[in-house]
């Protein structure tokens, strides 16, 4: 089975980028499954319920969260019956939603689930992730092989560490939440691939996707500030993993794949529709 995880869709132009990019990549690659990072899809922080249902009819099987998977109220109030978004798993187990799930493929089977790293979060707190994943796995791999772990979180060492205890016993734990990508993809012994961030979609000449001069105003004044969508260099950036029948990765592959820039990305501008504002009945699915 081939999965691509498309790392964090940030802002409009993420989408945008996701809805283009996605197409080209299925024309070249053979892909069985698609797993999406949604955490700053809606305003470049969070995930609306309009935007989930939008992902998901453009092609994400499955969309991931992080911290930010409750900033959306609407989301919060629908996310219980919204079986293709996933918050982390080790929350408080009061908490709306799911953070595991078994998916069905033509393929067969394939488990995806988040777990939330502890260093950084200053709104939401996580369970510690290192108790949660034995038997998260172990509940897993009786329905599949074919186990899919988001990590998302900020600490390096808190991923490097939380691989090495996960590998051979799943298929991929891919790094999210920083949004900058990195080139340490690798299959660990036992056949767990592994990368310590998948990067972003959205714009590349940007911080962390927004926009430079806010936030460069925003540390210069200390001031926190919602930051605008930048648009320069869209790119969908991601992982391409290869699995055997038995749930062992034989390849990881890093993807980078530029996309034409919106000239006119203003709100009034002709373009808003492939900048895409998803439809208000796009949710009622």
């Amino acid at each position: 089975m081939t999965i691509l995880y498309v790392a964090e869709i940030v802002g409009k132009v993420g989408v945008y980028a996701f809805k283009t990019g996605l197409a080209d990549l299925k024309k070249q690659y053979s892909i069985d499954f698609v797993i999406a990072c949604g955490d700053g899809a809606t305003g470049g922080s969070g995930l609306g319920r309009n935007h989930a249902a939008y992902l998901h009819k453009l092609g994400a099987d499955v969309l991931t969260t992080g911290e930010c998977c409750f900033y959306k109220k609407d989301l919060v109030e629908n996310i219980g019956h919204i079986p293709y978004v996933l918050r982390p798993f080790n929350l408080n187990p009061g908490a709306p939603g799911i953070g595991s799930r078994i998916f069905k493929t033509p393929r067969g089977k394939i488990a995806v689930a988040v777990l939330l790293g502890q260093s950084g979060y200053g709104k939401l707190h996580g369970d510690n992730p290192f108790y949660a994943l034995p038997a998260l796995l172990e509940r897993l791999r009786q329905e599949t092989p074919l186990v899919i772990i988001d990590f998302h979180a900020g600490a390096t060492a808190e991923k490097r560490t939380l691989f090495a205890m996960a590998a051979g016993n799943c298929s991929a734990v891919i790094g999210s939440h920083t949004r900058v990508q990195t080139a340490d993809e690798e299959i660990l012994p036992g056949g767990t691939a592994v990368i310590t961030d998948a990067g972003r979609t959205g714009s590349i000449d940007s911080v962390g996707g927004t926009d430079i001069s806010e936030r460069t105003a925003e540390y210069l004044s200390g001031i926190p500030d919602r930051t605008r969508d930048a648009w320069a260099r869209p790119e969908l950036q991601g992982v391409l993993i290869e699995l055997n029948e038995a749930g062992k990765a034989l390849a990881i592959e890093r993807i980078r794949h530029p996309l034409p820039e919106l000239k006119n990305p203003g709100l009034n501008s002709p373009e808003k529709e492939a900048v895409l504002e998803p439809p208000e009945e796009a949710d009622r699915d």
